[in-house]
C-alpha cells in the first residue's frame, strides 16, 4: 500500500519535510534566543541604573562614547548654560508632557545636552524655567543619542523653533552654531521645581515592541512545524487511501488510468473507423440498389 513513497514525487516530498522542521526549529529558536537576550538586557539596564545611583560620579570624558556599559552612569560635567529647547512628545507616568533641555557649554567648546526636567502640557517656552547663569557643575545620569521612531522618541520632523524631537548631535548641530556631544544627561534632581527625567535603557535592550516581535516569530517558527507536518500527514493518508482503494479495484493508479485511458481511446477510434467503414459501405451498396432498381 505504501509503495508510493518510493516514488520521485515522494522522494521530493519527504526531503523537503526532512529539511524544513529543523530549519522552523533552527529559526525558532533564534528568535526565541533573541527575546530572552533583550529580557536579560532589560534586567541587566534596571540593575546597573539602581547601583550606578549610589556610585561616585566619574567625569563625562571617563565614560564616553556611550554603549551599553556606560549608559546611566553617573558623571558631573562643569559649565556654563546656553541655548534652551523644549522636547515636546514625552511621557511621564502616562502623562503627555515636555522635556526642557538646556545646552551646557564646557571649557573644551563642546556642549553637552542637559535635560534639566520634565513639564507636563503642551510645550511652552513661557513655561520652561531660565537656567542658572554663570559657571555649574551638573550631576546625572549619561545617556545614549535617541534616533527618531526610536523608544518612544518622535519620528515626525519639522519641529517649531525652540523644539527639536530627538536628543543627538545629528539633530542638535542644525540648531546651534557650536560642537555638540553625541550624548546627554539627566539630572538626578528637576531644576527649579521641575520633574527629574528617569534613566532609560539604551535602544534594543528593553521591552519594547521589537522584542515582542521576535516573541511572535518564535511562535510562526513553531507553528510552522506543526503545519509541515499536519501537511504531510494529510498527503500520506490521502495517498494511502487511493493506493488501497486501488487494490479494492474500486479506482485505478494514476499511470493505469493514464494506460486504459491511451488504451481504451485507441480500442474507440479504432471502432469508430471500422463503423465508419461499414457505414460507408452500405450506403454505397444501398445507392448502387436504388439505382438498379430505377434502370430496371
Amino acid at each position: 500500500m505504501y509503495r508510493f513513497l518510493l516514488t520521485p514525487r515522494w522522494w521530493g516530498i519527504n526531503v523537503f519535510v526532512v529539511l524544513a522542521i529543523p530549519f522552523c526549529i533552527f529559526m525558532g529558536s533564534w528568535q526565541l534566543g533573541r527575546f530572552e537576550d533583550r529580557v536579560q538586557d532589560h534586567e541587566t539596564a534596571t540593575t546597573q541604573h539602581e547601583s550606578t545611583r549610589r556610585e561616585a560620579a566619574r567625569p563625562l570624558a571617563e565614560l564616553l562614547p556611550v554603549d551599553k556599559a556606560t549608559v546611566g552612569e553617573q558623571t558631573t560635567v562643569t559649565g556654563r548654560y546656553d541655548d534652551q529647547l523644549l522636547v515636546p512628545e514625552r511621557k511621564l507616568d502616562d502623562r503627555e508632557g515636555f522635556y526642557v533641555l538646556t545646552l551646557l557649554r564646557t571649557d573644551g567648546g563642546e556642549a553637552l545636552p542637559v535635560v534639566r526636567g520634565w513639564l507636563p502640557g503642551e510645550p511652552d517656552p513661557a513655561k520652561a524655567p531660565a537656567p542658572p547663569t554663570g559657571e555649574v557643575t551638573v550631576t546625572g545620569a549619561l545617556q545614549a543619542a535617541e534616533s527618531p521612531g526610536g523608544n518612544g522618541v518622535s519620528g515626525r520632523s519639522g519641529w517649531p523653533a525652540g523644539q527639536t524631537g530627538a536628543i543627538s548631535a545629528a539633530t542638535l548641530l542644525n540648531l546651534v552654531p557650536y560642537d555638540v556631544y553625541d550624548a546627554w544627561v539627566t539630572l538626578n534632581d528637576g531644576d527649579s521645581g521641575m520633574r527629574a527625567v528617569p534613566v532609560s535603557a539604551p535602544q534594543n535592550t528593553g521591552l519594547d515592541l521589537k522584542a515582542f516581535q521576535n516573541l511572535g516569530y518564535t511562535g510562526e517558527w513553531f507553528a510552522f512545524v506543526g503545519f509541515v507536518i499536519f501537511m504531510w500527514f494529510r498527503l500520506l493518508r490521502r495517498e494511502a487511501e487511493l493506493a488501497r482503494d486501488a487494490e479494492l479495484g474500486l479506482v485505478t493508479r494514476d499511470a493505469e488510468d493514464t494506460g486504459d485511458a491511451d488504451d481504451t481511446g485507441d480500442a474507440g477510434d479504432a471502432e469508430k473507423a471500422e463503423n465508419a467503414a461499414d457505414a460507408e459501405d452500405a450506403g454505397d451498396a444501398e445507392s448502387k440498389g436504388a439505382r438498379a432498381g430505377l434502370v430496371s
